[in-house]
């Protein structure tokens, strides 16, 4: 074949796509005193719901979406077609709390963003960004936590910390202790 008539084979490579979600969730707290005992401070931890997809339980702190479209699909804001602002965050975070921890709480303070990559079943590897709040408890919810969680625990911090299934997590219930 002449140099004219060869043909070009162009290979067409994609790099592997990411996706991102974005999530804000709460490190809640509560002041106990026992009788003839100094303050205790509490951190709330909750499970997961085993299912199908997720069959394992994890240990975590509450958070989740910014929002959602349905059937498990991020919306516009969790998936970052669209930008949250500090109202959204902070009231997905406390949105939550009251879902996955079935309490209500007050934000204290902001604590940070968590940063990690997974890997969902469906959708592949994901970034995810979490932004955390401090909060403190202000009471029990009559209906309890949601179906996302299968029990709540209130501990000590060394408990919490030991009890927490990521790294990352464990990262931010350090930083809300060094807050409080």
């Amino acid at each position: 074949m002449g140099k004219d008539t060869q043909q070009k084979t162009t290979v067409l490579t994609t790099k592997s796509s990411i996706g991102r979600e974005f999530s804000s969730g709460g490190v809640v707290y509560k002041k106990l005193k026992i009788k003839n005992e100094k303050l205790k401070i509490l951190w709330l931890v909750a499970a997961t719901m085993p299912s199908k997809m997720f069959p394992d339980v994890f240990w975590r702190l509450p958070k989740g979406w910014l929002d959602d479209e349905s059937d498990g699909i991020p919306g516009p804001m969790a998936s970052g077609v669209k930008k949250a602002d500090e109202k959204t965050l902070r009231e997905t975070a406390l949105r939550e709390v009251r879902e996955e921890g079935g309490v209500e709480a007050k934000i204290i303070d902001k604590i940070g963003t968590s940063t990690f990559f997974y890997t969902h079943p469906v959708r592949g590897k994901i970034m995810k960004f979490v932004t955390f709040y401090l909060m403190e408890y202000l009471r029990d919810l009559p209906e309890g936590f949601d179906g996302e969680t299968s029990e709540v625990a209130w501990l000590s911090y060394d408990e919490a910390y030991k009890l927490l299934s990521f790294t990352r997590e464990k990262e931010i219930l350090k930083k809300a202790e060094e807050l409080r």
